[in-house]
């Protein structure tokens, strides 16, 4: 099945660079869809990585020299937002917001269990747009970029959006504004904070996520049935809950990283064939070295 970036470039309704079409190995709906509070005015948001060409992924191979002469620009993320497909739902239309980032960010910021790459792991199947087999692998070790830093960086997420939640003065005419007067706070912020604590409670707890469990509560928050205070009530009693499942969690500390660079480089080595001569080992660099050092010591014993 091609790719959402493949299709709508076919269309003409988008312009990425050219290896990119052929080489988005993930995409998934994330966003309201992905939780299942999605409602007829959501946007269709997808989240997805690619592998770019070998020369981006290790510049070394293209002769660049980090730090030295012109630097070349990074590719780190694709984005297209607010691409409008009128042919789809009937004739009505959607709207896309497209997001691929390169595989080796992709990673990083899963192993920062940042909650939205977090969770682009855990969709429901679904919600699957497009899936390789590198996909597929990565999607079956997912658990292993779990850790218990996701309680800080989900809490910050969270108290984040709670702090948005207590702005009141959005534009009038926005959706946020629109939102505001009709039920007296931001009902799309709320539901966020309680679906982010609800999500890295499962993950201290369980070593595991399903990001649609709490739906019902969400949904009954989005339709403005959940009074404001009760939000900061809840947000407060869950954090002192979640303390305690930091502390008693069986997750690692950290992450694993040479287990999470050793299942990237099985990735690459799946999607080009071959690493061979990307990577220097730490078994050829010690080699090297010995090289060096015996080629010093030999020259020493020649002058004496």
């Amino acid at each position: 099945m091609p790719s959402t970036v493949e299709r709508l470039t076919k269309k003409g309704l988008m312009t990425p660079p050219s290896w990119l079409v052929a080489n988005v190995l993930y995409e998934t709906i994330m966003g309201s869809y992905a939780f299942g509070v999605a409602t007829d005015i959501s946007d269709f948001d997808t989240v997805g990585f690619c592998v770019p060409p070998k020369d981006m992924v290790f510049p070394h191979l293209a002769g660049h020299i980090e730090g030295f002469g012109r630097q070349k620009q990074k590719f780190v993320c694709y984005q297209k937002h607010g691409v409008k497909v009128a042919d789809e739902l009937g004739g009505k239309g959607r709207e896309y917001d497209l997001n691929v980032y390169n595989i080796v960010h992709f990673f990083h910021l899963c192993m920062e269990n940042n909650p939205n790459m977090i969770a682009s792991l855990f969709t429901p199947q679904d919600c699957v747009l497009h899936s390789t087999m590198v996909a597929n692998m990565v999607r079956d070790k997912r658990k292993l970029f779990l850790h218990k830093g996701c309680w800080h960086r989900f809490k910050g997420y969270a108290y984040n959006q709670l702090h948005k939640m207590r702005t009141k003065n959005p534009e009038p005419d926005s959706k946020r504004g629109q939102m505001v007067e009709k039920f007296g706070y931001d009902v799309k912020f709320a539901y966020h904070v309680v679906r982010l604590l609800d999500e890295v409670e499962q993950m201290l707890v369980e070593g595991d996520l399903d990001i649609r469990r709490n739906r019902a509560q969400l949904k009954a928050i989005r339709r403005g049935e959940v009074p404001e205070e009760d939000i900061y009530r809840w947000a407060t009693d869950k954090e002192k809950g979640l303390e305690k499942a930091y502390e008693e969690s069986k997750l690692p500390y950290g992450p694993d990283q040479e287990a999470i660079k050793k299942l990237l480089l099985e990735c690459l080595e799946e999607h080009w064939g071959t690493i061979e001569g990307c990577i220097i080992t730490e078994d050829q660099v010690v080699t090297a070295l010995r090289d060096i050092a015996d080629v010093i010591d030999r020259n020493r014993r020649l002058l004496g």
